[in-house]
């Protein structure tokens, strides 16, 4: 409790869904970036780290780096950022890469001394650590908004299937206009969007669409297979990477 008088330090602002991605400058393990504009047209996976050289950051880089190529195919980029200096970075991948089951890591790693950056993006709790960053995970789409926001705790790895999903999910409501129900997975049935006015009601209630599902006038399922999903998303993706 406090009195009203009492002063209250002001909470720092950070990043929400549907916020454009901060913009910065920053020297990373393959050189400079200019953030998001640098990865205009792609979606990114923008991921922190709490320190270099902990098992369960090591273990994260090693996973993400086997998934690039699915990633890529996606369209979606990595980009890491840890609290430390570039020497650091470059002596902690050189031992990944030297480590059984290791791996070399390709995407980039930012390097944030001051951890100005991890501060503009909320990655800093200072309930758990006023010098490391959390494991945050911002998914950021290709007009540079970001789609969702993922927190762990030090202690915890991240899921990197439901990483993965949510990058197909969020591509899949975009390109077909559809929404995408609890638990669902590439293949399984998605969602028609809630209608807005009464005639969409009354559409929706009374279509006779094949294979759709409605439940009530604002919960319809219908068909989506995994085959039409990879086939309109990378060959979107390929269109994308043409036009550039």
């Amino acid at each position: 409790m406090f009195d009203i008088c009492d002063e209250v330090e002001p909470v720092p602002t950070m990043p929400l869904i549907g916020d454009m991605a901060p913009e910065f400058n920053a020297q990373t393990t393959n050189g400079p970036i200019h953030f998001p504009n640098d990865y205009a047209g792609k979606w990114i996976i923008f991921f922190s780290h709490p320190s270099d050289f902990t098992p369960v950051c090591t273990s994260e880089f090693i996973r993400f780096q086997e998934l690039l190529s699915q990633f890529k195919e996606m369209n979606t980029d990595l980009v890491a950022l840890s609290i430390g200096a570039i020497p650091s970075h470059l002596a902690w991948i050189h031992a990944i890469s030297e480590m059984d089951g290791g791996a070399n890591i390709t995407f980039p790693i930012i390097a944030d001394m001051d951890a100005n950056i991890a501060r503009a993006y909320g990655m800093i709790h200072d309930s758990a650590s006023d010098t490391h960053a959390v494991r945050a995970v911002f998914i950021i789409d290709p007009r540079g908004i970001i789609r969702t926001i993922l927190y762990y705790p030090a202690v915890l790895g991240r899921n990197f299937t439901e990483i993965m999903r949510i990058v197909v999910a969020l591509q899949t409501a975009d390109a077909f206009g559809v929404a995408i129900p609890a638990d669902w997975v590439p293949g399984e049935h998605v969602l028609i969007s809630a209608p807005q006015t009464t005639r969409e009601m009354d559409r929706q209630q009374n279509t006779k669409a094949r294979g759709v599902d409605s439940r009530a006038w604002f919960l319809s399922y219908k068909p989506l297979s995994s085959e039409a999903i990879y086939e309109r998303l990378t060959k979107k993706n390929k269109g994308n990477k043409k036009q550039k």
